[in-house]
C-alpha cells in the first residue's frame, strides 16, 4: 500500500514496444505510438487515465497526490468565484482537450484547468468535449511527479502554449519549488509574472489576483471574503451582509437596552403607582380618621351645645324662681329686674302667679 501511495501513473509498468501494449492488463500505455485518429477514437475518453497526445505518442496525465490537489482545489475554488462574479469566461478542466498546432508538430494537451474568454475568438459550447480554439489561460498543478513529467510541465507545454498563443500559463507546485507563472509579452514569448509583495496579478481577467503564500497556507472562502485582496470577487456580498448583519445586531442590542430601560421605567412607574396608591389609602385612612374625629367632635359639640341650652334653661329657670321668690316678698320690678338680669317682659311673666 505504501508503495502504490507513492506510485504516480508514469511509474507503473510500461508496455515497453510501442504499437505492442499488453491491452488486457489495465497498464499505462504512456509512450505507445497511435495516430491522432486512434488517440480520439481510443484513449481520450479512457477510463482509468487522462491521456494526452503528443505528436504521436500517448502521454499519460500523473495522478495526484493529497497536497498537490488541496493546493489545485483551493485554486479552483478562488477561480469559480472570480469568474461567478465576474463572467468573463468559461472554466474547463483536463476533461476538455484542445489541438496545438505548430510548424514542427501537433500536440493534444488537456490542462488541469483552462479559461475560455467571452471575446476569445473560437467560443466553447454547452456541448462540446473538445475545445476547437486556443485557450486563453492553462493552469498544470504538479503532482507527485517524475522528472519527465515536471519537465513535461515547466518546458515542453510552456512552448507548446507559448508557440500557439495561450496567453497566460500558471504552474501550481504544492512543494514551492517549480511555482511559476507566465504572460505572453508583445513578442508572443513567455514572461514571468513579477508579483507585487506576494500577490501575482493576471493581465487578462480584470481584478483575479491572489497571494503566492496562499496557495500553501489554504486560507477560507470565508476568511478570504474579508481579505482586500480577495474580497471584490469572493463573495463580494459577504461583507455587505456581514455589514447588515452587524447593523442588525447593533439595533437588535438598542432595541434590547430600550426594552430593558422601557421596563425599568414600567418597573419604577409601578413601584410609583404603588406608593402613590399606599399614599392614597393612607391618606383614605387619615381621612376616614378625620371624619370619624370630625363626626365626634360634632356630637361633642352638639352635647355640649345642648348641654349649655340645657344649663341655660336651668339656669333661667333658677333666676326666674328667684325673681318669683324677689316679687313675693314685696321687691319692686326695677330691683329684680337688676338682681336677676331678667327683663321687664320676663318679670311680667310671673306677676300672675303672685
Amino acid at each position: 500500500m505504501e508503495a502504490l501511495q507513492t506510485l504516480s501513473r508514469n511509474d507503473q509498468i510500461r508496455t515497453g514496444t510501442y504499437g505492442e501494449p499488453d491491452d488486457e492488463n489495465g497498464l499505462s500505455k504512456d509512450g505507445l505510438a497511435v495516430s491522432e485518429e486512434e488517440y480520439w477514437e481510443k484513449y481520450y475518453n479512457d477510463p482509468d487515465f487522462v491521456y494526452e497526445w503528443n505528436n504521436g505518442y500517448l502521454e499519460v496525465k500523473p495522478m495526484s497526490d493529497q497536497k498537490g490537489s488541496e493546493s489545485y482545489q483551493w485554486f479552483c475554488n478562488i477561480m469559480r468565484c472570480y469568474i461567478q462574479t465576474y463572467p468573463v469566461g468559461r472554466i474547463s478542466n483536463l476533461e476538455i482537450g484542445f489541438r496545438l498546432s505548430t510548424s514542427k508538430k501537433i500536440e493534444i494537451r488537456r490542462p488541469d484547468l483552462a479559461v475560455v474568454l467571452n471575446d476569445n475568438l473560437v467560443e466553447i459550447n454547452d456541448d462540446d468535449c473538445t475545445y476547437q480554439g486556443v485557450f486563453d489561460l492553462c493552469v498544470e498543478s504538479l503532482s507527485h511527479s517524475s522528472d519527465s513529467e515536471i519537465i513535461r510541465d515547466t518546458v515542453d507545454k510552456k512552448g507548446e502554449y507559448e508557440g500557439t498563443g495561450v496567453r497566460e500559463y500558471y504552474i501550481l507546485d504544492a512543494r514551492k519549488t517549480e511555482t511559476v507563472f507566465y504572460r505572453l509579452n508583445r513578442r508572443g514569448q513567455y514572461q514571468k509574472i513579477s508579483p507585487v509583495g506576494d500577490i501575482i496579478r493576471s493581465g487578462i481577467l480584470p481584478g483575479f489576483q491572489f497571494r503566492i503564500s496562499d496557495l500553501y497556507r489554504k486560507p477560507s472562502l470565508e476568511e478570504l471574503a474579508e481579505d482586500p485582496v480577495y474580497h471584490d470577487y469572493v463573495f463580494p456580498s459577504f461583507k455587505a451582509v456581514k455589514k447588515e448583519l452587524a447593523l442588525e445586531k447593533q439595533r437588535a442590542e438598542r432595541e434590547k437596552q430600550r426594552a430593558e430601560k422601557e421596563k425599568q421605567r414600567a418597573e419604577k412607574e409601578k413601584r410609583r403607582a404603588e406608593r402613590e396608591k399606599q399614599r392614597a389609602e393612607k391618606e383614605k385612612r387619615r381621612a376616614e380618621k378625620e371624619k370619624r374625629r370630625a363626626e365626634k367632635e360634632k356630637q361633642r359639640a352638639e352635647k355640649a351645645e345642648k348641654d349649655l341650652l340645657s344649663e341655660k334653661q336651668r339656669v333661667k329657670k333658677q333666676f326666674l324662681e328667684a325673681a318669683r321668690n324677689m316679687l313675693a316678698s314685696g321687691l319692686d320690678t326695677a330691683a329684680v329686674m337688676s338682681f336677676t338680669g331678667l327683663s321687664a317682659g320676663e318679670i311680667a311673666t310671673l306677676k300672675p302667679e303672685i
